[in-house]
């Protein structure tokens, strides 16, 4: 069983490569090999198999398709320009989220194995006039152009899928908070950054109302999640490979009192509200109530709640040293 990760670099090709290095088996083989691609090449992780990394840019097609060359069994394919820089810098985001993506499709369409692709698309497909409960069916009318970009990557996976070139899944990722690391160009970055540097001694602003409510996932769900998909009876997934992954929903004020209760009043007063309306705009077309309806017929999960979250970030991401 061969694995590759592109994207990598980040914090979820990271997680997903080292939870495949504990289990040492996918799709129950084991794992040979475990390729990490991303812009600068990933940081290796250990494991009881062979793993390499690799520096490519899937927007280029003979970098996509050099990626492929070892033949991958699996594919998960988490590259893209995040929410804020997508809807600041349009053709980027076209480049790597729309281009790149059917490069990644195109190169593994050419291996002729029909190889299962992960595809990871987001809630932020959904939008506009649309009800206020969201189903799998629901018309996906993304109001940013990060939603139009995964929309569309949405699309072809499944027409992809339904020619046999590949075997793909595309789960919809609720907002994955806490994050570690540092914030970076996504319009959800302030969703972990006000739980994440308070919870390690340092402000954060929030840009948003407390009231404001959101569809989230913690990290470990989502890595769990996201290797679930790949193992998943294609049979099960019907005609749309397109699916909300399970999370809960919250508002901000309620995850800042569930992160009392774990952590104390220390971190809850190191956030302050300043109201941003760029990241407003975004955001506030994002629709929180979705009912994954599917993602728990095939067995994923969500987490209990909240609390377990803040509970996750200080066992497996808190920082340890002085920033």
């Amino acid at each position: 069983m061969r694995v590759l990760i592109i994207g990598g670099g980040g914090f979820l090709g990271q997680k997903i490569a080292r939870a495949l290095a504990a289990s040492g088996r996918l799709n129950g083989a084991p794992i040979t090999h475990v390729a990490l691609a991303d812009l600068a090449a990933p940081a290796p992780v250990e494991a009881p198999f062979g793993v390499s990394a690799h520096a490519a840019d899937i927007g280029d097609a003979a970098q996509a398709r050099a990626l492929f060359e070892a033949s991958p069994d699996v594919v998960f394919h988490l590259a893209a320009v995040v929410s804020g820089q997508a809807e600041a810098e349009f053709d980027l985001g076209m480049r790597v989220n729309v281009d790149g993506t059917r490069n990644v499709f195109e190169a593994a369409r050419a291996l002729g194995t029909s190889p299962v692709v992960v595809f990871t698309s987001s809630c932020a497909v959904y939008g506009g006039e649309i009800p206020e409960a969201i189903e799998d069916w629901t018309q996906v009318n993304p109001q940013t152009s990060y939603g139009a970009q995964k929309a569309i990557g949405e699309l072809l996976c499944t027409d992809y899928s339904r020619k046999g070139f590949i075997d793909g899944r595309a789960p919809r990722l609720p907002t994955v908070t806490i994050r570690p690391g540092r914030p970076n160009a996504a319009a959800s970055s302030f969703m972990s950054s006000i739980f994440r540097e308070p919870l390690q001694g340092e402000e954060a602003v929030c840009p948003v109302e407390e009231d404001y409510a959101l569809w989230y996932a913690s990290p470990r769900a989502t890595v769990a999640n996201l290797i679930a998909c790949a193992e998943v009876d294609a049979a099960a997934l019907g005609e749309n490979r397109a699916f909300a992954l399970p999370g809960r929903v919250g508002t901000i004020g309620e995850m800042i009192e569930a992160m009392r209760r774990v952590a104390g009043d220390d971190p809850v007063r190191r956030i302050r509200f300043e109201p941003d309306e760029t990241i407003r705009a975004i955001v506030s077309g994002w629709r929180p109530h979705i009912n994954p309806r599917k993602a728990l017929m095939l067995g994923l999960t969500a987490d209990a709640s909240f609390e377990d979250n803040v509970r996750y970030f200080l066992e497996d991401d808190v920082r340890r040293e002085p920033a």
